[in-house]
């Protein structure tokens, strides 16, 4: 095998073109070369509106040997013969018998992606959702943009397939994982129908539209190999019990939400004592993956209860923008986008004055904004693109980092003591205040817009005005949106933290504080802002209990936490031999 790498086409080359220019590198003829494989590709945009494709390339030849001797004297740095490949396989080598099948709790990338792999090596997992599975799923989420109706257990932040769903399927990751997991993530998403070009390119992304069947394929795959899931299944409780010392987990209380379907025929057979709306019942278990993603608000209350340790941990809020696509486009391609590039992206950071960072996190190029609600009488923002992302509009987030520090003052600065949802007092240090800085958040946001997404010009954001109208961006959202003043949402250390970076921003990114900028919000759901403290074994104080992915505040985003799913299966398949 042969690698090329730093090989640079124009972007409007052919395949023919591509392959002629392996031929010349090499020096070989046409039926000296058997295949060619694309490892990377990436734009190159640094000589716009001249563009490239730089590529990374894996070949065979026939006579790989006589090409090695004709460049052993030539120092030719893009050129490595016999590259190594670190292939991540993983193989069932544990001994610990299982009393039990496994249970995965949540089905976001986290517990997709480890449910699959223990599916695969003969593991039986039963994995429980409490939202609906994603085509049932989808069908609530449009019925909630277009009529307002939530349900609360399925929406854009739950059910099957996790937040991520909703949020263009981008993949990639700043996770640098030796071992071969994101390869591997890559290729689990392909051998379930997503597209083949997310193995090389550079900002991989699967799109909203298709993720939906991906998901469904995954499904299939882990029923077809002995597991099982469980939708509208909510753990409401972990049973934990003390032996030698040691506190393990035994048994999981999981309350099942029974469908309209499953209500009227209840409700024909006339069973008086199965008309409730909720089924309870223990599974029990030694070993469970907490995959619960960063918005099971109720699931962490819980946990805390149980004294599983957890601690409050940094994570960023703040808005969503919008511009034009095509400016964005113009910004970075220096030309008109013509077609044969996807829309363009970017991603900018800032420090500011005060040391706070601002940054863009989740941009979504020819994408929608969002109502990524899942509470009622609060209201959240998220973007999303379909795969071919050609909607009118680019939209971001622009997010300020918050400390535990920052949130508790804040909310220290409104009460003396933290109430809960069920009225109890909570200490102004404990783990969850920063559940409650999001949702004081939430609910700013939902009384700004009426329950609807309120909408603001960044001239007027900086002028902390409402606004009335739009100038030359029109809003492109999933759910009704209304304008107002976002600003009014935020303490304003933070407003003026948004209104800097955004400023700061326009510095490199020609138009990016244009006076009709959108701006809508809230930002709420970047991260969980919630760590369930695990050991080097990967579990919890509860032995048998696995935090993992995003809502345990190991990942940040789908393929992070896809990364960490695949790290919690590989440390039970070490230990614990197939159910």
């Amino acid at each position: 095998m042969i690698r090329i790498s730093q090989l640079k086409l124009d972007i409007h080359h052919t395949e023919a073109d591509l392959r002629a220019k392996l031929l010349r590198l090499l020096r070989i003829r046409e039926d000296e070369l058997i295949s060619y494989t694309r490892k990377k590709q990436s734009l190159d945009a640094r000589k716009k509106p001249q563009l490239f494709y730089v590529y990374t390339i894996d070949v065979k030849v026939k006579n790989e040997n006589g090409i090695k001797k004709h460049f052993r004297k030539q120092k030719i740095s893009n050129i490595l013969f016999q590259p190594e490949e670190k292939e991540y396989l993983l193989c069932a080598c544990g001994t610990r018998p299982l009393a039990h099948r496994p249970v995965i709790i949540g089905t976001g990338p986290a517990g997709l992606f480890c449910g699959y792999e223990l599916a695969r090596l003969g593991y039986r997992p039963i994995l429980l959702e409490r939202g609906a599975p994603v085509e049932e799923r989808m069908k609530d989420v449009e019925e909630f943009w277009s009529l307002g109706v939530l349900k609360r257990n399925s929406n854009v932040q739950f059910g099957e397939g996790g937040a991520g769903t909703f949020s263009d399927g981008k993949l990639n990751t700043l996770v640098n994982d030796p071992m071969g997991r994101n390869e591997r993530v890559l290729e689990i998403f392909v051998e379930n129908g997503a597209p083949k070009d997310i193995l090389y390119q550079n900002k991989p992304h699967i799109g909203t539209d298709i993720l939906v069947k991906v998901v469904q394929n995954m499904r299939e795959f882990i029923i077809s190999h002995g597991g099982e899931v469980r939708f509208h299944s909510q753990v409401t409780d972990v049973v934990v019990t003390q032996e030698d010392g040691l506190e393990k987990l035994s048994a999981l209380k999981v309350c099942r939400h029974l469908s309209l379907k499953e209500k009227r025929e209840r409700n024909r057979a006339k069973e008086a004592e199965k008309k409730a709306v909720q089924d309870l019942y223990v599974l029990n278990t030694e070993l469970a993956v907490l995959a619960i993603g960063h918005s099971a608000r109720d699931t962490f209350k819980m946990l805390r209860n149980r004294n599983i340790s957890m601690e409050a941990k940094a994570f960023a809020v703040g808005i969503r923008i919008e511009h034009p696509q095509e400016m964005i486009n113009l910004a970075q391609y220096g030309t008109a986008y013509d077609g044969e590039l996807f829309a363009a992206s970017y991603k900018l950071t800032a420090k500011l004055s005060d040391g706070r960072g601002v940054y863009t996190f989740c941009m979504c190029p020819g994408g929608y904004v969002v109502n990524a609600s899942s509470e009622e009488g609060r209201l959240a923002v998220n973007g999303m693109s379909y795969r071919a992302r050609d909607g009118r509009n680019a939209n971001s987030a622009v997010v300020v980092t918050v400390t535990p520090k920052d949130y508790r003052n804040f909310v220290s600065s409104e009460t003396s003591s933290l109430i809960g949802e069920t009225g109890e007092n909570w200490e102004m240090d404990a783990p969850l205040v920063g559940v409650e800085f999001q949702r004081r958040l939430e609910e700013a946001a939902y009384q700004a817009g009426g329950g609807k997404i309120p909408v603001q010009l960044f001239k007027d954001f900086c002028e902390n005005r409402p606004s009335h109208g739009p100038q030359e961006i029109e809003p492109q959202m999933k759910g009704g949106y209304t304008w107002g003043n976002v600003r009014a949402i935020f303490p304003e250390e933070l407003a003026k933290a948004i209104e800097e970076g955004i400023h700061s921003f326009g510095k490199r990114l020609k138009g990016y504080d244009r006076p009709d900028a959108l701006i809508s919000g809230v930002e709420s759901r970047t991260s969980s802002p919630v760590r369930i403290l695990r050991d080097d074994t990967l579990q919890s104080k509860a032995e048998g209990l696995y935090p993992c992915g995003e809502g345990a505040g190991y990942a940040g985003g789908i393929t992070s936490a896809a990364i960490d799913g695949l790290k919690v299966a590989q440390t039970i398949v070490e230990e614990y031999s197939p159910f």
